[in-house]
C-alpha cells in the first residue's frame, strides 16, 4: 500500500480522496493555488504544496508543477479525482515516468476512449451499439453539411475531443448548422485543444444513463450498477439517482453486460463509467466513457455499500478488486443534487463569491461532499460546484422525501447565488416524481421567475446574524486571553440564535 498519495486536484473531491487515504492509513498531499490557500482541501490535507498563480493553466493543469510537488513531498501515487488532469493520458504518462503511480486507468485507455469518434469505432468493432452518425471526424461546413442531411434532423455537432457537456450543440435544421459548427469548434479548441468535429443523430426524448465499471490489473471487470443522470442544464448534469427508474431489469442486466464488454475492450481497470443515451423505445446506444471517478459517485457508493475511491487506490497498489459481481446488489434508492455557486434564473451562469453562513443538512440517510467552510470564497477561476448532497430511502418515494427535507435545512448566505431554490422546485415537479423525465426536462419545464421558490430573507438574516454574532464572541474571548479590552457589540432585541432556532420551529 502507498505511503504517501497527492491529490491532483481542489474542492470537494479532493477532500473526498482524503478521507479515503485517512481510512486506509495513507498520508495526503494536497496541492493549491494562490486563490485557494485557506481552502478546505488545504485545511484537511497531512501536507500541502503550492503550484502557482489562480488560474488553472499554470496551477492545477502545470504538469512540471504537479510532479515536482509530489517528489517534494515524498508522495509515492497521484489521484487525480474529476476534471483537470483526471482523463488526460500525458499527465498520467509524466506520473508514471517520474516513477510514480497514477490512481486511474492505463494512458493507452485514456487516449482509446478520450478521442469520441475513435472509441465509437472501437466500441463498434467489439459489439457494443452506438448512437448512429458520421463514421469520422468531418472537415468544413458543406462535409458536415452534407452528413447532417444524409442522416437527417435534428442532428447533434459534437467536438472529437469533447467531454463533461462542453463541445456539443443540438442542430434543429440546416440554416443552424454552420454558427453550430463555429460554437462548437471554438469551444472544444479552447477547452480541448482539438477542434475536430462529428455528428449524430439526436435521439427523441433521450434519457442519459450511465453504468459504473470497475477493473484491476487480473483482467476482473465488474459493473457497479446504474445512475440516471437525465436532469441536466447546459448538456451537464445536476441531479443523478440510482437506480434509474426507466429501466427494466432485464434492461439493466443487458446494459450492464454490454458495460463490462466496452470496459473489457480497452483492458480497463480502476474505476470508470460507461455512458449510454436510452431513446423512447428503450433502445441503448454507447455514448462515451468517462475514464475516471464520477461526481455522482456517491449514489452508486449509498446504493451498494462499495467505497469506491478506496477502491481505487487498493487496485492501483497492485490489489485485486474487493468485490465479485455476484456479491454486488443494489438496495434501497439513492438521489444527488450538485449544489452550484450559480444563477439559475440567468441561465445557471456562475454567481460564484464569498460564503459568509453555511448551515449543512444532517439525520438519517444524508451525505454532504463539501468543499468549502463559513468564510470560504468561491473563486470565479474554476468549476462553482459547492456541495453534493446525496441521500439514500429504502425506496424512490423515500429517498425524494428526505432529500426534499436536506434541502430545506440547507442554508449559504453570502454575495453569491446558489441553485437551492432550483433543486426545492425540482423535488416537487410532478414529472420528477413520476420519473417522467428526460434530458430536455430543464429547457422544457424551468421557468426561473414563475416557479423559482424566492429566498427566505428572514431565515437568511438571522443566521448571518448568528455567524456574526458568534464571531464576535470568538474575538472577544482572543482580546480577552490577550489582556485587550473586549468590544461590546451594539444590544439587539433578542438572540439570534434563539431567532434561528424558532424560525426553524416555524418552517416546519
Amino acid at each position: 500500500m502507498f505511503k504517501r498519495i497527492l491529490i491532483a486536484n481542489r474542492g470537494e473531491i479532493a477532500v473526498r480522496v482524503i478521507r479515503a487515504c485517512r481510512e486506509l492509513g495513507i498520508e495526503s498531499v494536497a496541492i493549491y493555488s494562490d486563490v485557494d490557500r485557506a481552502a478546505l482541501h488545504v485545511r484537511e490535507a497531512d501536507y500541502a504544496v503550492g503550484v502557482g498563480p489562480a488560474p488553472a493553466a499554470e496551477s492545477y493543469l502545470n504538469t512540471p508543477r504537479i510532479i515536482e510537488a509530489a517528489k517534494k513531498a515524498g508522495a509515492d501515487a497521484v489521484h487525480p479525482g474529476y476534471g483537470f488532469f483526471s482523463e488526460n493520458a500525458g499527465f498520467a504518462r509524466a506520473v508514471a515516468d517520474a516513477g510514480l503511480v497514477f490512481i486511474g486507468p492505463s494512458p493507452e485507455a485514456i487516449q482509446a476512449m478520450g478521442d469520441k469518434v475513435e472509441s465509437r469505432k472501437l466500441m463498434s468493432a467489439a459489439g457494443v451499439p452506438v448512437v448512429p452518425g458520421s463514421p469520422d471526424t468531418l472537415s468544413g461546413e458543406d462535409e458536415v453539411r452534407s452528413y447532417a442531411k444524409k442522416i437527417g434532423y435534428p442532428v447533434m455537432v459534437k467536438a472529437a475531443a469533447g467531454g463533461g457537456g462542453k463541445g456539443l450543440r443540438l442542430v434543429e435544421n440546416d440554416a443552424d448548422l454552420a454558427s453550430a459548427m463555429r460554437s462548437v469548434g471554438g469551444e472544444a479548441k479552447s477547452s480541448f485543444g482539438d477542434a475536430r468535429l462529428y455528428v449524430e443523430k439526436a435521439l427523441s426524448r433521450p434519457r442519459h444513463i450511465e453504468f459504473q465499471v470497475f477493473g484491476d490489473h487480473a483482467g476482473n471487470t465488474v459493473h457497479v450498477f446504474d445512475r440516471e443522470c437525465s436532469i441536466q442544464r447546459r448538456h451537464q448534469k445536476v441531479v443523478e439517482e440510482s437506480p434509474s427508474p426507466f429501466l427494466t431489469p432485464e434492461m439493466r442486466r443487458a446494459m450492464g453486460e454490454v458495460a463490462i464488454r466496452a470496459a473489457r475492450a480497452v483492458g480497463y481497470f480502476s474505476a470508470g463509467t460507461i455512458e449510454f443515451l436510452v431513446d423512447a423505445d428503450r433502445n441503448f446506444y454507447f455514448l462515451e466513457m468517462n475514464t475516471r471517478i464520477q461526481v455522482e459517485h456517491p449514489i452508486t457508493e449509498l446504493v451498494t455499500g462499495v467505497d469506491l475511491v478506496k477502491a481505487q487506490i487498493e487496485v492501483a497498489a497492485g490489489g485485486r478488486l474487493p468485490f465479485r459481481q455476484e456479491e454486488l446488489a443494489q438496495r434501497g434508492w439513492a438521489v444527488e443534487c450538485r449544489i452550484y455557486a450559480e444563477d439559475p434564473a440567468a441561465g445557471f451562469v456562475p454567481a460564484p463569491g464569498r460564503i459568509d453562513a453555511l448551515r449543512l443538512p444532517t439525520g438519517p440517510g444524508v451525505r454532504n461532499d463539501i468543499g468549502v467552510y463559513a468564510g470560504a470564497e468561491v473563486p470565479v477561476y474554476y468549476d462553482p460546484i459547492i456541495s453534493k448532497l446525496a441521500v439514500w430511502g429504502r425506496d424512490r418515494t423515500e429517498a425524494i422525501d428526505r432529500m426534499r427535507r436536506a434541502l430545506s435545512e440547507f442554508v449559504i448566505a453570502g454575495d453569491l447565488t446558489t441553485n437551492l431554490d432550483f433543486h426545492r422546485w425540482l423535488m416537487n415537479h410532478p414529472r420528477f416524481l413520476g420519473g417522467d423525465y428526460d434530458t430536455n426536462f430543464v429547457a422544457q419545464e424551468y421557468r426561473p421567475v414563475a416557479n423559482g421558490a424566492a429566498p427566505d430573507g428572514e431565515w437568511t438574516a438571522a443566521l448571518l446574524a448568528a455567524a456574526a454574532a458568534a464571531a464576535q464572541h470568538l474575538n472577544n474571548h482572543r482580546a480577552a486571553r490577550a489582556g485587550v479590552p473586549r468590544v461590546s457589540a451594539a444590544r439587539s432585541s433578542g438572540s439570534a440564535w434563539k431567532t434561528l432556532g424558532r424560525l426553524d420551529v416555524l418552517r416546519r
